[in-house]
Parts: C-alpha cells; structure tokens; sequence
C-alpha cells in the first residue's frame, strides 16, 4: 500500500477524511513514491481554529523564550541534516550537495530569527512633551500563512515561518504537493524543539486549501513565493479580504557579459547559476547579454566547452552536477521552449533535449542546453522557462544591454561581469532589479538583509525575510504616556497638542 503523507495540525499528524489525494514522483525514476492528502476546507479551518486558539499564549510568551525554541529546532536541523536533503532529493532530484546548500540557507534564516528579543525591542523617547514618554512597539499579527513553491522544500518555507513564529504570530504553512516529505518532516522537528501545538501547522493540499487560508478572516496576513501570474492573483485576492500580502512571483534574471570581464570566470559562475538545481531556481541566471562581438564569441565558445563535461543524474550520486526536473510534464513544458526558440531564429549551440541518463531512462531529465543569437521578441526570451537553459543575447553597449533588461517585465535578479568599476557602479544605480551583483552571478541576499524584486517579480511593500521579514509579521503601536506631577492639575486645552 502507497504511504499518504498527511497534516500536522496541533502537534498531531492527521489525514483529511475526504481522503483525496496525489501521487507524489520521484522524478529520477518516473515511479510514484508516496501520495499527499490534500487538505480540505474543513480541514484547513481545523489548523485556523488551532492556531487562534494557540495565539494568546503565544503572543504572551516571552521573545527570549520563543527564541529558545529556535535555538533548539537550528540544532535539530543540523542534527537531521542528511535525512532532510534525502527527502529533498527524492521528491525534488536535487542533487545532495545542492540540498545541503538550500538547508544551510533556511538554517540562517533561523539564526536571524534567533536574535528575535533584539529585533522586537522597539523604539524609545522620552519627555517629548512636559511629563509625556513616547514609544513604539512590534506587536504580532495573530494567525498568518505561507504558501510555498516545490523547487525549495527547506529554504523558502524558513524564510517564513521562523521570523513570523518569533514575532509572535501562529503559522500555517502550505507547501507545494509536489514534494512534501521534507517539510513535513522539518515542521515536526519545531515540535520536537519544543513549540506548543497549535502554534505551527502544515496542510497540504492545491487550490482548495489555498482559498480557504485566504478567505479566512482570521488568517491576517499571507506571504507567498511562486510564478508571477498566481503571485498576482493571490495578492489581489488576499488584499480584497483585507489581509496584509507579500507575494513573490517569477524571474528573468540577466548576466552582462562586458568585454573587459574576466572571461574564464564568468563562464565558470554563470555554468552554475544557469545549470545548477537544472535551473528551477528564481534566481537562475537565464540570459547572457554580451557586450560586443568578441566578448559574445568568446563567451559563447567557453561556455560550449564548459557544458561538455557537466553531469546530469539522480540525487544521491555527488559527482552529477544537477538531476531531473519536477516532472514530466514541466519537462515537455521546457523542451519546448527550446524548440520554439530554434523555429523562430535562434542557434541551438549545445541542445540538451534529447538526453538520456543510464539506469534512469524514464526519468524527467532535460540536459544543460546553451542558446545563441536570441531575441526579445521570442517567446523563449519573454516567459520564465525554469530549466537548464541559457539563453545568450548579443548586443553592442552596455547601455544597450541595461535597456534591455530595464525593459523587461520582471526585476528579480541581475549581474555584471567586468573589471571597471564605474561601470560596475552605474549598473547599480541604474538598473531596475530588485537584486543587483557585481561579478556574483547568484545575489541573494544573506539572512540578516532581505530578499526581493522589482516589477513583476514582486507584488507588495515589503521583501522577504531579514528586516522587512520582522516588519511585515508584525503591526507598529505608538503608546504617549503621562504621569502628572502630584498636586497638579492642567485646564481645558483645545488647541491640537503640539
């Protein structure tokens, strides 16, 4: 019998009693390794009411406890580390040591989230009138929500619900279906640190559970990281009930490649930022723009040569460079991104549609691809492909270059390549990304910044995690407080106070 993976609601693992549910792959193979149960309403409402109920307490336990618990679930990560990234790598086709990679980035977020009585100590004034002391103060939100993409089962969810459960506030999580078993497992070791039931739930499910967390009243605020058009669409809805919402949608993230960049290593960073996780990543380096003739050539020669030896194969063999893609049908969705780009003018310069990896014949596996002679009027270039894919776009200036990316719709992620920092320094001035690196091909930024982009990429005020993290998982209030002196008493003033 297929094993179901369930909920954790109240510090219980529990299935949905209408007993839906989707198969779960592992996309080395094609073979369906487990199912997920997907959430109900009912269901759904079920972890809100827990969660409601966990609140007052919560809320009134001290920041230096509620870090406690941190401190304790980071040690639990690190403990538990290897199974974490075997889960991953089953259910996503990461390979090991990208897995790790992901973990350790949501286990920073968790360190920051540690800090947690610093990051809510407020702020202070005193005598700002005759008698009178002013100060703010972070408070929580109450019962918020994540939903999370499936190419970061660990990281993404971590840069939620560790900042929001320190604030204060109670978390429910919904992770992609696709492949549940890791964060289902890390939300079990929250409880294992010792956070009360209630405080921290995980329903799976698809777009019934989405629709309750956002038409709840009680849910105040949903952060959400995914593609552009449901990114757009959460937004709109979760902000007509009245809910405070980030939403984090897709990317096309550009690399200039200026003629004067050390060549050499902008083919080795970029071969791992377009490549690396088979490019489902929203921070992927997509498109190389290069700058000139020779610098185009060049690049486009290195980067041939540097694409021969990559290996592509299943997650537990630490010498492949990346593994499959999700599933079948995203890996038809990438090989014809591929072709279209061929039909309407481009150079397939290395094609990686035809791959096939020994012992994983049926796997979704679609090999490192390199693109040449693109144009942004191809569909290729327009959409977020989200596969082994770079793209490489010629032309003569920088200026050129930076209208192009200014152009585009989405503001994730960018970089140059060069050694001449007024160039470096006017790029990132002027430049429309949310994401800027200079020579640092992958800019995202560490836990103790925050992370988000420009345009399309992001619907919302603030980013994700760090110090817009703290601020959207909690609401700002101002206390003036008098004390008059004994004896004292003032007359009637009706003149606004000043």
């Amino acid at each position: 019998m297929t094993n179901v993976i369930g909920h954790l609601i109240g510090g219980k693992l529990v299935n949905d009693s209408t007993e839906r549910t989707q198969d779960v792959f592992n996309p080395a193979t094609g073979e369906v390794s487990c199912q997920v149960s997907l959430a109900s309403k009912k269901t759904v409402e079920q972890a809100i009411k827990e969660a409601q109920a966990a609140f007052p307490g919560w809320r009134n336990t001290q920041p230096i406890k509620r870090a406690r618990v941190m401190f304790r679930f980071k040690e639990l990560l690190e403990q538990n580390a290897e199974h974490i990234c075997k889960l991953i790598g089953q259910e996503h086709g990461k390979i090991s040591h990208d897995a790790a990679g992901e973990l350790q980035r949501g286990i920073e977020n968790v360190e920051y989230a540690c800090g947690a009585p610093e990051l809510l100590k407020g702020e202070h004034s005193k005598n700002v009138g005759p008698n009178i002391d002013s100060w703010s103060e972070f408070q929580p939100l109450g019962v918020v929500a994540g939903i999370t993409p499936f190419n970061f089962p660990a990281m993404v969810p971590m840069w939620m619900f560790p900042l929001a459960i320190v604030c204060g506030n109670c978390f429910i999580l919904k992770p992609s279906e696709r492949d549940p078993s890791s964060t289902l497992f890390i939300a079990k070791l929250l409880t294992e640190a010792g956070l009360p039931d209630g405080v921290m739930s995980v329903v799976n499910g698809d777009k019934e559970a989405v629709d309750a967390l956002i038409e709840s009243p009680l849910v105040k605020a949903i952060s959400f990281v995914g593609s552009t058009p449901i990114a757009e669409t959460i937004y709109a809805k979760a902000s007509a009930n009245g809910k405070r919402c980030q939403a984090l949608g897709g990317a096309k993230n550009h690399a200039i490649i200026m003629p004067d960049a050390d060549m050499d290593n902008a083919v080795n960073q970029l071969t791992g930022a377009a490549f690396g996780s088979s490019g489902e990543r929203c921070m992927a380096l997509s498109v190389a723009v290069t700058v000139g003739k020779q610098a185009g050539d060049t690049f486009v020669g290195k980067m041939t040569d540097a694409m021969q030896g990559l290996k592509v194969g299943d997650y537990d063999t630490a010498t492949n460079d990346f593994g499959p893609v999700i599933s079948k049908a995203h890996k038809e969705k990438v090989v014809g991104f591929i072709n279209s780009a061929k039909q309407q003018g481009a150079k397939i310069i290395v094609d990686g549609t035809q791959i096939s990896v020994k012992g994983f014949e049926d796997g979704y596996f679609v090999g490192a691809t390199l693109i040449d002679d693109v144009t942004p009027e191809m569909d290729s270039y327009k959409a977020e492909i989200f596969g082994p894919v770079l793209q490489v776009i010629r032309v003569d200036t920088m200026e050129e270059a930076m209208q192009l990316i200014n152009d585009h719709e989405y503001g994730n992620g960018t970089c140059i390549f060069t050694r001449d920092g007024e160039a470096a320094r006017y790029f990132s001035d002027n430049i429309e990304v949310g994401m800027v690196g200079v020579n640092v091909p992958l800019p995202v930024p560490v836990a103790y910044h925050s992370f988000g982009g420009w345009k399309r990429s992001l619907f919302g005020d603030l980013h994700a995690y760090g110090p817009d993290g703290v601020r959207f998982y909690t609401k700002r209030k101002t206390v003036t407080q008098r004390w008059p002196s004994s004896g004292l008493r003032e007359g009637v003033n009706f003149a606004f106070p000043s």
